[in-house]
């Protein structure tokens, strides 16, 4: 498995993972016909403008050629948070690479990346009710915030997302 930046070739990758991964991961969260309205094109749009702006940095890991799965990074976007916090924006693996160790090394890599650049802590937020992806943040480091759970709507239903926050600079 390759890890490396993502560029304009690897867009639609991303998107069909982000839409199979919401599809997934949230079938229990979020309601099924929200889940099946979502575009991969849109999300491609969306990708592709991130990606030319450079608002987000984006790690793809690819194995052959295929992306399982990325990773989307940069500063903290909270409020509250001190200029020496960066934020996991979004973190999604192809369904079929679950389990397979593809996150944590994208992780890692995430990790690595920031570090370098001076950051020494991250945060997260995620959907209370993802019992997955929290376990998966907890066996990385990731640890409950002490910011109250934020009100958020999706896909016509009221969720909590919560902030978790990892030490980077051990």
């Amino acid at each position: 498995m390759n890890i490396d930046h993502a560029t304009l070739s690897d867009v639609r990758a991303v998107a069909e993972i982000h839409v199979d991964a919401w599809r997934s991961a949230y079938s229990r969260i979020l309601p099924a016909d929200y889940l099946a309205s979502l575009s991969v094109e849109k999300r491609e749009a969306m990708w592709k403008n991130i990606i030319e702006s450079g608002q987000t940095e984006i790690l793809v890991a690819k194995d052959g050629g295929t992306v399982l799965g990325w990773v989307s990074f940069g500063a903290c976007r909270d409020k509250d948070a001190p200029s020496s916090q960066a934020e996991l924006w979004a973190m999604y693996v192809a369904p079929n690479s679950w389990f397979k160790g593809v996150g944590r090394q994208l992780w890692l890599r995430a990790r690595e990346l920031l570090s370098q650049q001076g950051y020494s802590t991250c945060s997260l937020w995620v959907f209370t009710e993802n019992e997955q992806a929290i376990r998966f943040y907890k066996a990385i480091g990731f640890v409950a915030g002490t910011l109250p759970p934020q009100e958020l709507e999706c896909g016509g239903q009221q969720l909590q997302e919560v902030r978790y926050v990892c030490r980077i600079d051990t």
